[in-house]
């Protein structure tokens, strides 16, 4: 086969190479035996263009290691092993001998969960773009991805203790942050087995970034820059029970600082489950029963659902049912019904998640708002936005589509879910102006190991399949199809059935969507590590309101114990507030003590807010000049910015109350970037 390759690459055009007597720095000097194939011939695209630019594919969610969360037994097989591929790439020992104890997978494919349990060598019935408690990321299928052009790719730690507490099979115990330390470790472990195979330390393919210049150095190199991320239901231990939380500030800072000497520098802050951080976005149809239920056993409550106030909104629960599940609910409670036209979680960010998406700025941590409630999103926005910080990813099509040119303004990346061609090509065109307009890049999320279903072949009789073998996007490389142990997959007629035919999807794309979203993807690499070096260099700005002089129109006063004077505004502390009186035309002013250049103003709202306000500026405190306005304020927290005014005085006017009640001020902030 490796002959016939050659010969074919030598047909469809010269391939860049080194020597005979040299194999290439790309191929490993000590590869075990036996083990999978690559298929894939030529040097990996390297450097940078004319601008400076990396070039490459990103996958912003996936999970090389999940096989060691969830107690260790829900995804069988392993991303390497020293043992070999033998013992990689073999079944849970439940799973045998015909696949009747494969609880897990009858629930997520549905039949009966009777399947041939072997992988190597025959691989029968697993992997399969359908099959989802398989092993997808054998570190070969990673290597052949990395070959076809894929230059980034965030490993996401990933567990959840409630699955891991219900699910039969386990071999060790169920605490988030001990898979996650696990799985973090395990990774690097990857990387010096791989490392082992090209003659020592730092010598291969497969590296481990914890800065996005290191990262860049890395792609320029060719290789492969592996960032980790985090996507677990209680990070920190932050669980809520009844709607308490379970953890505190202290604990927050010490996770986050844990986390970042791991190497992490993403992560998402809820998953699946309401936390004691923020609310979640739900889950459809029986598995969002399912996951319900699981959200009770967590937390002792089910969620909550309202009216949305926005274009935004939650996935619906939708009412079907999931027997297996429900069965592990106590006695006489049973799961809600919910009704139609409200579909938003009730539960937002909390006043721990704030605490801990400003932690996460702190060290310079990109946050991912992918399953987020609308609620609570919608504040993190906020929050990112009053700072002006760009660390933002969408990195699976879990955000609501309405979210995505804000993310793109904030300066944020943003990933599709591997979809299949056609879904996906569609979705890359529908926000291709987006992309023009903001000049970023595209990427996808392959979620593999993530319990997720990928895409499914298009037939052999597709009128315009794959055909092997084909070039690389960059052109300098043939890849034919993918051969391991006694199997030899076919995109066409097979899917996406692991991580190895991510090049052979990608060509699908370009088959059904067009070149144009394939050169999109090949500016996702830059694109993202554009956010990420966005957010390590950003500076907090000095907030010149912070502890000034204020005045106000009026002040409320009905409890001798509460003080809602106008200092309360600038004092640094969202615990307290400036109240007005009860009427629309009021103000709150900020005398700044000398004048500054000011740009940016940021209004964080008690629950008394403005519909309709302005912000006014002033030299004297006498003529005013109004620099920004809404009529369609919604409270929380609101970022006006506008073009450079120098000025000493800051007016908040109120217009028209969002309430019954007058203005209620937290903050106020004054910023000259």
């Amino acid at each position: 086969m490796s002959l016939l390759l050659a010969v074919v690459a030598m047909v469809l055009g010269p391939v860049p190479s080194s020597s005979a007597a040299d194999p290439g720095w790309w191929n490993p000097v000590a590869r075990p035996a036996p083990d999978s194939d690559i298929n894939v011939t030529g040097e990996p695209f390297k450097g940078t263009d004319s601008q400076g630019r990396v070039r490459g594919f990103v996958d912003a969610h996936d999970h090389l290691m999940s096989n060691e969360g969830f107690g260790g037994r829900l995804i069988c097989g392993k991303p390497f092993s020293e043992l070999g591929v033998a013992d990689a790439l073999k079944d849970c020992p439940e799973h045998y001998p015909d696949g009747s104890l494969a609880v897990f997978d009858f629930i997520t494919k549905g039949g009966d969960g009777r399947h041939d349990p072997n992988g190597w060598p025959t691989f029968k019935d697993w992997p399969a773009h359908d099959s989802l408690t398989h092993q997808q990321n054998y570190y070969a299928w990673v290597e052949r991805a990395w070959r076809g052009g894929q230059r980034v790719l965030v490993n996401d730690l990933v567990t959840n203790g409630v699955i891991c507490s219900v699910y039969f099979f386990k071999d060790r115990g169920c605490d988030e942050m001990t898979a996650i330390r696990l799985e973090a470790q395990k990774t690097y472990d990857m990387q010096a087995y791989i490392d082992k195979m090209y003659g020592g330390a730092g010598k291969g393919w497969f590296r481990i970034v914890t800065d996005s210049a290191q990262a860049r150095e890395v792609v320029k190199q060719g290789k492969l820059a592996v960032v980790l991320g985090v996507e677990t239901s209680e990070p920190f231990g932050c669980k809520q029970i009844l709607d308490i939380g379970q953890c505190s500030k202290e604990d927050i800072d010490r996770g986050l600082d844990e986390l970042h000497k791991l190497g992490i520098r993403s992560m998402f802050l809820c998953h699946k489950f309401d936390n004691a951080l923020c609310g979640v976005r739900f889950d459809e149809g029986a598995l969002g029963t399912a996951i319900n239920v699981g959200q009770f056993l967590s937390t002792g409550t089910f969620w909550k659902t309202e009216q949305c106030t926005g274009p935004q909104h939650d996935n619906p629960i939708g009412l079907a049912a999931a027997p297996s599940a429900e069965k592990q609910l106590p006695a006489g409670v049973a799961v809600p019904s919910y009704a139609a036209d409200a579909q938003c979680n009730t539960r937002g960010l909390t006043e721990l998640g704030e605490y801990a998406v400003r932690g996460m700025m702190k060290r310079k941590m990109m946050l991912e708002v992918d399953h987020m409630s609308v609620k609570a999103a919608g504040r993190a926005f906020d929050i990112l936005e009053s700072e002006s910080y760009p660390g933002v990813i969408s990195s699976h099509s879990w955000m609501d589509l309405n979210w995505t040119e804000r993310v793109y303004k904030m300066g944020g990346f943003i990933a599709q879910y591997m979809s299949g061609s056609e879904a996906f090509s569609a979705e890359a065109k529908r926000t291709d102006a987006l992309r023009d307009k903001y000049k970023v890049g595209y990427g996808y999320g392959t979620d593999m190991n993530g319990v997720g279903g990928w895409p499914g072949p298009r037939g052999a009789g597709t009128p315009n399949p794959v055909t092997y073998p084909f070039r690389s996007a960059d052109g300098g490389s043939v890849i034919d199809k993918q051969t391991t142990g006694q199997r030899t997959w076919n995109l066409n007629t097979d899917g996406a059935s692991h991580y190895g035919l991510v090049p052979d999807w990608i060509e699908d794309i370009r088959l059904v969507g067009g070149q144009d979203v394939v050169d999109d993807l090949m500016r996702g690499a830059e694109s993202y590590l554009g956010t990420w070096s966005a957010s390590e260099q950003h500076k907090a700005g000095v907030n010149l309101a912070s502890g000034a002089s204020a005045s106000a129109s009026t002040s409320q006063w009905w409890n001798p114990f509460v003080d809602y004077s106008p200092g309360r505004a600038v004092d640094g502390d969202r615990g307290t507030r400036w109240a007005s009186e009860w009427n629309d035309n009021q103000w709150l002013q900020i005398d700044l003590g000398s004048a500054s250049l000011i740009k940016r103003v940021t209004v964080d709202w008690e629950t008394a807010y403005a519909r309709g306000y302005r912000i006014e500026v002033s030299a004297n405190g006498t003529d005013w000049q109004s620099v920004w306005s809404t009529d369609s304020g919604d409270g929380g927290l609101d970022t006006a910015r506008f073009s450079g005014v120098p000025a000493r005085y800051v007016r908040v006017q109120g217009l028209q109350r969002g309430t019954q009640w007058g203005y209620s001020l937290h903050e106020v902030g004054v910023y000259s970037g």
